[in-house]
């Protein structure tokens, strides 16, 4: 059930479990159309900067669905290896390889008649685009060691941070499964493009943490004023930092870590550590080269010179995200 918060004009939204805190037009517009979306069976693709809220937008897709009483699946397609990632999707046989001590339904089958989620869906194997491509279009396939045809009835909806239009055109993603994927294409904006959820975003976090701490106007006027290149992510890690290290119960300026980073762009800014650390410089090295390719993950991979499903998971480590974070 929707809630309005008290004094501040957001809307509280709980959605499998996730909650969402809205009050910027773009993202009442956006969960308006998720509602619309939703009642139809056509695939859902979520695009958007890490940390922006794209899972809850997909729970959201599913909550507002007539598939809502049937089982939600979720799946990170950069989670796994490609050949544990196969399985994972379409179940394998007793003795398909070594290890398979019993056979195992995969994820399309548990999520029959309801929906199931690809976080990641750039970082799918060309080979596995196949298979994906095959199943979408309504085609039985094979358990890993079967030999038993198996059809699932599944609502599909995938999530990116990727360009997957220049994935295509560099040959990494097929044209046909992309063109299959985005019957829907869901955008949620950075947090930087919509202020007005900034203070009720860190006002929620906090009351989680502590209800009986405040922001001072002029906490809330520093929170407001920065880029937020980590999105929600980070700014939950700073709320939680600052309820933590606070002096007392009412939080100020000086107790936010962002108030002395320094300001790249508005696109992206520049997380302090411990600069001289090893983990510091790394982190440095990491956030700088996001800056100078305006935050586009691969290109910035491609100048650190290590794989884009390295440099991601070094971003989600540098930015722990518990399941239920507000979004």
């Amino acid at each position: 059930m929707d809630q309005i918060l008290g004094g501040t004009g957001a809307e509280k939204r709980v959605f499998l479990g996730m909650t969402a805190i809205v009050a910027s037009p773009s993202m009442l517009r956006l969960l308006e159309t998720v509602e619309r979306v939703a009642r139809s069976n056509a695939t859902v693709l979520v695009t958007g900067e890490s940390g922006v809220g794209k899972e809850i937008i997909a729970r959201a897709v599913h909550h507002y669905s007539f598939r809502a009483s049937k089982p939600w699946v979720d799946l990170s397609c950069a989670a796994l290896p490609d050949n544990l990632l196969e399985s994972e999707l379409f179940g394998y046989e007793k003795g398909a390889f070594s290890g398979a001590e019993s056979s195992k339904p995969g994820l399309f089958e548990l999520a029959h008649q309801g929906t199931i989620f690809l976080d990641e869906i750039g970082d799918l194997d060309l080979r596995l685009q196949v298979k994906l491509l095959r199943v979408l279009d309504g085609m039985p396939y094979y358990r890993l060691g079967g030999v038993r045809k198996i059809t699932s009835d599944v609502r599909v909806v995938c999530a990116t941070n990727q360009d997957l239009e220049k994935a295509v055109s560099e040959g990494r993603f097929r044209r046909d499964l992309y063109h299959r994927l985005s019957h829907f294409v869901l955008h949620v904006p950075p947090l930087r493009n919509r202020e007005e959820d900034i203070a009720p975003l860190a006002r929620y976090i906090l009351g989680q943490q502590n209800p009986d701490f405040r922001f001072s106007q002029a906490a809330i006027k520093v929170l407001e004023s920065y880029a937020w290149p980590g999105n929600i992510r980070e700014l939950r890690n700073v709320v939680l930092q600052a309820a933590v290290m606070a002096r007392g119960t009412n939080i100020e300026p000086s107790d936010l870590t962002v108030s002395s980073r320094p300001p790249y762009a508005k696109c992206f800014a520049t997380p302090m550590e411990a600069p001289y650390s090893l983990h510091g410089m790394e982190r440095l090295m990491i956030f700088d080269a996001l800056a100078q390719t305006n935050g586009h993950q691969q290109r910035a991979a491609d100048r650190l010179g290590i794989s884009r499903r390295t440099l991601s998971r070094k971003l989600k480590l540098y930015q722990s995200h518990s399941k239920g974070a507000a979004v």
